[in-house]
């Protein structure tokens, strides 16, 4: 029986699927609400699957199919699956970090301490904490707030009873409650313990609720030595959870997913709440080997996470809808409120794992990072080839004075300050930005065609939609207007605009795209502005010498030759200006910067 004949015959029911190779390995697992329907779609014709579908569709040899009871178990199987196999055409989970844990052992007079291996000895693991000084954290709240030892001795309660043990240093100084020698019985000791793993579970309100009560109840009955010990741990508590993001101490408990996508890549972030703190944070990088919706990479991410922190919380606050249903879990997409300041920390903490990636991915490795950006903005853009040609024009002039152009040039996404060049305005009086840019584009491109060089892939135009019009006039005029691509970067709200589409593009302020667009237009615009500044400078310096009887262009230029600036050829004495200029032109001269001081 061939694979088209077993999906013929696969249940409408919630299941997960395995796609295998002419090897028998399997290269893709996938889950479905409708086995049928969802197998079915991979086998529709060539064109309406992308390339990467394409090309796993055609080395699929055999199939395999689990039938399960609900969409969350076949999540959740999936999920086990693909960690399991690591079937090449499945979402990839770059997680390959040792996360710590906190862990209490399960021993008599258990130890609380750090740990990165997790093992089926019956200890109790929180986390994993993706921020490793958090766990230290904690772990140094806990040891200020109970004294529990952190030896590895045997504490069997007969070795106790014989006094086999010395109490050591810890106990001297107050830090351990020295169960070894019997100062401490089994129940208070596993009190602590509990008050420990409800303080890692998040459960610090109702323990601060609780020492707090105790430290009533204990003044009340004249015991203030206990009291003051409850009012340290109550203070201890709110001082700690004072720095946590505090949400509305009234929400419920909720966790909250966020998913930041750059191509096929996605940068996720898990946040759980309790008792309106946020006592968790986790970062996931998944890696799409095949083009998958956001709502099924979403789904995965959840399912990663339920299988790392257990079940989920009754409440959970997600961007959009997940591809899935997660029995007993009511699902908000917020549009404002609480919930969606948390989903924008959660948005926020997923960005942060973006750059910090793509930083450290720029130093490590930049040719690397260069396409990446390249393959960003084609796809952003809807550009044929990858843009590794870039220039983006920009005018410069106050009050029509000094009418300026610049282009710069970037190649493989890095500037190449020598392809750098300014214009001068010259067909166009006063301030007109739309017919300088025509202009400057004209004579750019007038000038790369009559020299055979090579055109870019991207122009960028700093402005709206006027200058934009202008700069294709020009191309069309010059035959080169589907050669490539162009589009205007307008500052207010960097939205991008393209020829002939009445919408503007707007890109997330975190997408590469985006930035690589605003730092090559800040670049045009420094450039411009700094010719500029020099333009007006030496006008200002030549209008100045030139009001100077006998002394025109070239005299002006040869003192300032000589002196470097006006300011010293003022401080000039008249025989050293007689050296440059004659006795006659070095008078006026020093007339005219020393009238009534000669």
């Amino acid at each position: 029986m061939n694979v088209r004949e077993k999906v013929s015959l696969l249940p409408h029911s919630p299941g997960v699927y395995r796609f295998l190779n002419s090897e028998g390995e399997v290269i893709y697992v996938g889950k479905a609400k409708d086995l049928h329907r969802r197998v079915s779609q991979y086998f529709r014709p060539p064109e309406s699957l992308d390339r990467k579908t394409r090309v796993m569709v055609g080395k699929i040899c055999d199939m395999m199919f689990a039938v399960v009871e609900t969409e969350q178990d076949a999540l959740l199987l999936e999920n086990n699956l693909i960690k399991k196999l690591q079937p090449r055409y499945n979402i990839l989970l770059k997680d390959s970090k040792t996360y710590p844990w906190i862990v209490v052992k399960k021993e008599p007079y258990p130890r609380v301490m750090l740990t990165r291996h997790l093992a089926k000895d019956g200890s109790r693991y929180f986390g994993p904490y993706s921020n490793a000084s958090y766990a230290h954290a904690m772990l140094e709240l806990i040891a200020q707030l109970y004294p529990l030892r952190t030896c590895k001795m045997r504490l069997a309660d007969d070795a106790i009873a014989a006094g086999k043990f010395k109490v050591c240093l810890n106990a001297h100084l107050g830090r351990c409650s020295a169960p070894c020698v019997g100062r401490i019985s089994r129940d208070d000791y596993d009190a602590m313990i509990s008050a420990v793993e409800t303080l890692l579970a998040g459960g610090a309100r109702g323990l601060i609720r609780e020492n707090r009560e105790k430290m009533a109840d204990a003044a009340a009955r004249l015991d203030y030595e206990h009291a003051q010990v409850y009012k340290e741990r109550a203070m201890l508590l709110e001082r700690h959870y004072s720095k946590s993001a505090i949400v509305n101490q009234t929400m419920s408990d909720t966790d909250v997913f966020s998913i930041v996508s750059e191509g096929q890549e996605h940068f996720c972030n898990f946040l759980r709440i309790r008792e309106g703190c946020v006592v968790q944070s986790f970062n996931m990088e998944l890696e799409a080997r095949i083009e998958e919706p956001q709502e099924e990479v979403l789904a995965a991410f959840m399912a990663e996470m339920i299988s790392k922190f257990g079940a989920l919380s009754k409440e959970v606050v997600v961007p959009f809808a997940p591809g899935g249903e997660f029995t007993g879990v009511e699902v908000t997409v917020p549009q404002k409120g609480n919930k969606m300041e948390l989903l924008r920390l959660s948005q926020k903490n997923a960005g942060a794992l973006k750059v910090e990636k793509y930083r450290h991915e720029e130093k490590v490795n930049p040719d690397e990072y260069n396409m990446r950006v390249m393959e960003a903005l084609k796809r952003d853009l809807g550009m044929q080839d990858l843009p590794h040609h870039i220039e983006c024009f920009d005018n410069s002039n106050i009050q029509g004075t000094n009418p300026v152009a610049s282009c710069v040039v970037f190649r493989e996404c890095r500037p190449s300050k020598k392809d750098y060049r300014h214009f001068n305005i010259k067909t166009v009086v006063g301030a007109n930005d739309y017919a300088s840019m025509k202009e400057v584009v004209n004579r750019r491109y007038s000038r790369l065609l009559a020299e055979g060089e090579p055109l870019p892939q991207l122009i960028v135009i700093d402005g709206g939609r006027g200058q934009l019009h202008f700069a294709m006039e020009a191309l069309h005029e010059l035959g080169i207007a589907d050669k490539v691509c162009a589009v205007g970067l307008a500052k207010r709200l960097e939205e991008i605009i393209r020829p002939g589409d009445p919408y503007p593009l707007f890109l997330d302020k975190n997408s590469t795209s985006l930035k690589v667009l605003m730092q090559i237009r800040d670049e045009a615009h420094r450039f411009g502005i700094t010719h500029h500044r020099n333009l007006r400078s030496k006008s200002q310096i030549g209008s100045q010498l030139a009001e100077i009887p006998g002394v025109g262009e070239a005299t002006a230029a040869r003192l300032l030759t000589r002196f470097k600036s006006v300011k010293r050829i003022k401080e000039a004495s008249l025989n050293d200006l007689e050296e440059v200029v004659g006795k006659k032109v070095a008078a006026n001269v020093y007339d005219y910067f020393n009238e009534g001081n000669r």
